[in-house]
């Protein structure tokens, strides 16, 4: 796994973004189009502000959630109420481009597999996302996939619910299909990061970060992030 320093937040989002731009456009021309998962966050959506000025075939791309939290449509809790804010109504990405969770589902499970069967309809069977944005938490988690969680251990399933996390449940994709991604990038800043940042890149598996495959990742990290890689 690759691991690139820059001096603050907003220099990875930006950095971010480029990486970002740039696979889609390899994407589009190779398949034809882009799958890109996201993961919410500030820096993230710093990332999602500074795409919209990139060059990119919006036509051609799909945006799917790594993760979602139960709450209603429109909370500040939602990743998806950040997307829209910071992408959505920036750029002219078709609205049946946009894969939301179905947190607002009667029934959760039924929700989940719902969602399964949306990545399998544009990403193929087993569905194939071209590019997976993850987070990492201070205590090792990506996605929502958390410490401790019966998700960590679900393996054939795409998409799974959690149990309650800092007050709500949660959607995320799971291991088997963050694996299968064709790329994983990493975006990871602040200095309550550190620590599990070394667990990452050491591939510790008793952390959820740990797990993910490393020979296709990328990380961006700023130096607070860094600080105990030794990296200046």
């Amino acid at each position: 796994m690759k691991i690139e320093v820059f001096p603050d937040p907003d220099t990875v989002a930006h950095q971010a973004a480029a990486i970002v731009a740039a696979h889609a456009r390899e994407a589009v021309a190779a398949r034809g189009r882009f799958i890109l998962g996201v993961s919410g966050g500030h820096t993230p959506w710093l990332m999602l502000r500074a795409l919209a000025s990139e060059k990119v075939p919006w036509e051609a791309v799909h945006l799917v959630q790594v993760d979602e939290r139960v709450a209603p449509a429109g909370n500040a809790d939602r990743n998806l109420t950040h997307f829209r804010e910071s992408l959505l109504t920036r750029v002219p990405l078709r609205p049946e481009h946009i894969h939301a969770m179905p947190v607002e589902a009667p029934d959760l499970e039924v929700g989940a597999e719902s969602y399964a069967r949306t990545l399998r309809g544009i990403a193929g069977s087993p569905a194939v996302l071209d590019l997976v944005h993850l987070g990492l938490g201070a205590d090792g988690h990506t996605a929502s996939l958390i410490p401790g969680d019966p998700v960590l251990n679900v393996t054939d399933a795409d998409v799974a619910l959690t149990g309650v996390y800092q007050g709500r449940r949660r959607m995320t994709l799971t291991c088997p299909i963050i694996n299968r991604s064709r790329r994983v990038l990493w975006l990871v800043t602040g200095s309550d990061k550190a620590g599990s940042l070394v667990r990452l890149c050491d591939a510790d598996p008793s952390i959820p970060a740990g797990r993910v495959r490393q020979d296709h990742g990328l990380v961006l990290a700023d130096r607070a992030a860094a600080a105990e890689l030794g990296t200046n």
